[in-house]
């Protein structure tokens, strides 16, 4: 036999392997396995390794698993041996009642790839229980003249065990009158009834005792008992019969309590008390008991509690018809219970893959079964989830479903899933169950860090600190955990000679950028390089981003005198003759600032001076002018401190020193001044000599040319007879003007007339005029306001 049920699975495997051709699994049955009640845990049920023809190893790496209806684990699976055990101590009764087989199902279920085997576990009954009367004492009227073989019925005994275990046989103690016999219900139970064999005479013995065993057929049996005690009665010739001696009743399950189920009706021909007639349940079940009660007037039988077609399909109990005088007839009432549909559903989830990858096709996400304990159209169901999701529902086999993914998933689009999976029967009106589980979808590194802009522009000001912080770099990754963790770096430059890891640096955790060194804005005005941002996935992905340093400017030049020079070794006289009128352009203080922007706007004001009031300064360009006429007692020798101060925040000024002489005509000789005289006798250093040299070329080139100029303006304007008071010597100088260009901060040409003494040896200026041919107050001022520059940088 063992041979031919493995030839036979061998079939069916064979079988299998072509249905799998097209499906990726299926199913098959095993068993069925039994195992004997009360076994202790980890008792041997099955090997079924040997059962599926599986490897230990194919076993584990197909991840075989048992799986019991409504979670109850009654077996564990020893996936090193391959046994089946059992996982705790089974009691037959308590899992079955009267049903008998007692059988447990389960399914063998293995995941890679999917297969599962539907079978049973048959609990075995062993006698471990006794036989129990639920009356201590059965009390019997019997009419005296009741003649021989009339048949008594007696309460039975209950015993919990099944099959021969449960009572087989009643005896009855040792006496003269009667005999026990043992007749079988319709359900499989065993009574007694009690049979007169001998005529009673009540008043030769009013009462019998005797004693009721109930024996069942365990080896060794077991026994109960209970008294029985017969009162002899007068006599009372006529027992009560019932209309039919069996009611046959259909209920449906959801009839409330209370709800009438039939009445019975017996009659009896005998009058007065020995015809009145009380109704009971004979030998009532407990079940029956809670289920059913009995109007004992009127023969009514109504509900004492719902019934339940899921847990109990009829009932069958006799009803008894007891007259005043003793006599009693019976009835049988089968109560069949009607199947609504009143039981929604149910979901177990047997499997549940959580988190899944993203970007992974097809995977297998759950596998459930669906059961509905109701009967017919209320037991089917259909399956469904919702519609804007992207999974499916397969079915599978008896009543099994997968859940499988309909495309590949992001988990950046979403990263968890509440699936409600609906259960509907086909019952009227129609039940459902939902079911929710939650699928949450694992990262993939497939998102690089993205910066939130492209380039970035940071300003520092010059004359920073080292190590200042200038700004910061961020970028996100949608990506999660060590996905989305961003690390930042500087790139190599194009160029490899730029030195930029010693300008800059970067912190790699949160991209703040930092200024090594302390930048100078007239050195280095701007700089730029390119940032990386790199995740932590496997394989990193990265992105780069350009970010541009713009150095602001600082205040940190002061103004520097170009003209007159400060540092010569005499120091430079103006001369101005005391006919000059207010306005008299006596010199221009020129000064060049190295800042930029309004730092190198440039301001000039007078500081000091020997007649205040005397001269002014022009603001904007420098211009040294008399402020009103001059007269006889104005000192001849005027010094004038200047002071240059430019637009900065804390500005920066610098002062220079002018020494104006005050002379009646060109021709008066003109001397140093003692200071001068003084200055000239210092040793001077060897810089400043060449300064000086290069300087005083050019100053003489330039004030040798203004002379000319002038020299000949006046000698046209006074004749010949003005000639001596500015004599110039034909063949020394050029009779037209010196036209000086602008350079460096100046932004125009300007131009000078030069009136020189002669025969003095001292080569000194007498006059210095400065001369600017259709150039009016008007047009400088339009000048300096179209150009800031002009305006700024040389003062004008």
């Amino acid at each position: 036999m063992e041979t031919g049920r493995r030839h036979n699975h061998r079939q069916r495997q064979v079988l299998v392997f072509f249905v799998c051709l097209s499906m990726s699994w299926g199913s098959a049955d095993l068993g069925p396995y039994s195992v004997v009640e009360e076994t202790e845990r980890g008792s041997f049920v099955a090997n079924l390794a040997k059962d599926l023809e599986l490897g230990l190893t194919e076993m584990a790496t197909r991840s075989v698993r048992i799986i019991s209806q409504g979670n109850k684990e009654h077996l564990q699976l020893n996936v090193q041996t391959g046994d089946l055990l059992l996982n705790e101590k089974l009691d037959r009764e308590e899992l079955c009642g009267p049903t008998e087989p007692c059988i447990l199902h389960f399914q063998v279920l293995m995941e890679k790839p999917l297969e599962i085997f539907q079978t049973e576990l048959r609990v075995k009954d062993i006698n471990d229980h006794y036989p129990v009367f639920n009356e201590r004492e059965i009390i019997l009227k019997i009419p005296e003249n009741s003649p021989k073989g009339t048949a008594f019925p007696l309460s039975n005994a209950l015993d919990l065990d099944v099959g021969s275990n449960n009572i087989q046989n009643y005896t009855i103690s040792s006496n003269f009158h009667f005999r026990v016999i043992t007749h079988n219900r319709s359900d499989g139970r065993k009574y007694p009834e009690l049979v007169l064999d001998k005529e009673l005479d009540r008043e030769e013995e009013p009462e019998i005792s005797l004693t009721l065993t109930a024996l069942d057929g365990g080896t060794p049996p077991r026994y109960g008992t209970t008294q029985v005690r017969i009162e002899v009665m007068d006599i009372n010739d006529n027992a009560p019969q019932f209309q039919q001696l069996l009611y046959k009743v259909n209920i449906p399950e959801n009839s409330p309590v209370g709800s009438l189920v039939v009445t019975v009706s017996a009659s009896d021909v005998d009058s007065g008390l020995y015809g009145k007639i009380s109704y009971a349940f004979f030998q009532p079940s407990e079940d029956i008991s809670k289920t059913l009660e009995v109007n004992p007037k009127t023969g009514e039988i109504r509900l004492r509690k719902q019934v339940d077609f899921e847990t109990v399909l009829f009932y069958e109990v006799d009803v008894k018809a007891t007259d005043g005088g003793g006599l009693s007839g019976k009835c049988t009432l089968l109560l069949q219970v009607v199947d609504v549909n009143d039981n929604p559903p149910e979901v177990t989830v047997s499997a549940l893959t959580s988190p899944i990858p993203e970007n992974t096709p097809e995977i297998v996400v759950a596998v459930f079964s669906v059961s509905d304990p109701d009967s017919g159209n209320n037991g089917k169901t259909t399956s469904s989830i919702q519609d804007d999701l992207p999974f499916l529902l397969k079915p599978s086999v008896k009543n099994f479903y997968t859940l499988v993914t309909e495309r590949t998933l992001d988990r950046e689009e979403r990263a968890e899933y509440n699936i409600t999976i609906t259960v509907t029967d086909m019952g009227t009106p129609r039940l459902k169950t939902e079911h929710n589980i939650t699928v949450l979808v694992s990262d993939v590194n497939d998102n690089a860090p993205a910066f939130t802009q492209t380039s970035y522009t940071l300003w520092v000001r010059e004359n920073n600190s080292p190590a200042l912080h200038i700004g910061s770099v961020s970028a996100t990754d949608t990506d999660a955990g060590a996905n989305a963790q961003v690390t930042y770096s500087l790139l190599p430059p194009p160029d490899p000679h730029v030195p930029l890891a010693s300008l800059v640096s970067i912190n790699p955790d949160n991209g703040h950028l930092f200024v090594l060194t302390t930048l100078d804005y007239e050195a280095l005005r701007a700089f730029e390089f390119r940032v990386g941002a790199a995740d932590r996935g496997s394989p990193a992905l990265s992105s780069q981003a350009l970010v541009r340093v713009l150095v602001e400017d600082a205040n940190d030049n002061a103004p520097f005198v170009l003209y007159p020079l400060q540092n010569a070794s005499a120091p430079c006289t103006e001369l101005v003759p005391r006919a000059a009128e207010p306005g008299y352009l006596v010199t221009k203080v020129v000064a060049v600032d190295g800042d930029a922007g309004q730092n190198a706007w440039l301001s000039y004001q007078l500081l000091k001076a020997t007649e205040p009031g005397l001269f002014g300064v022009w603001a904007h360009n420098g211009e040294v002018r008399t402020a009103r006429l001059l007269s006889e007692r104005d000192a001849p020798k005027q010094r004038l401190v200047v002071l240059v101060k430019d637009n900065g925040e804390p500005p920066l000024s610098a002062s220079v020193t002018l020494h104006v002489l005050l002379v009646d005509g060109f021709s008066q000789p003109y001397l140093p001044p003692p200071e001068a005289e003084a200055a000239a006798a210092a040793p001077a250093d060897p810089l400043t000599v060449y300064l000086v040299v290069a300087l005083a070329s050019v100053s003489s080139l330039f004030v040798f040319s203004v002379l000319v100029f002038v020299a000949v303006r006046l000698c046209r304007r006074g004749g010949a007879g003005s000639a001596g008071r500015c004599p110039v010597p034909e063949g020394h100088f050029p009779g037209h003007l010196v036209d000086v260009s602008g350079t460096g901060t100046l932004s125009q040409s300007y131009q000078y007339e030069v009136c020189l003494t002669g025969g003095t040896g001292t080569n000194e200026f007498k006059v210095l005029k400065h001369i600017l041919p259709n150039l009016s107050s008007k047009s400088i001022r339009s000048e300096v306001e179209e150009n800031p520059s002009f305006q700024g940088s040389v003062g004008i």
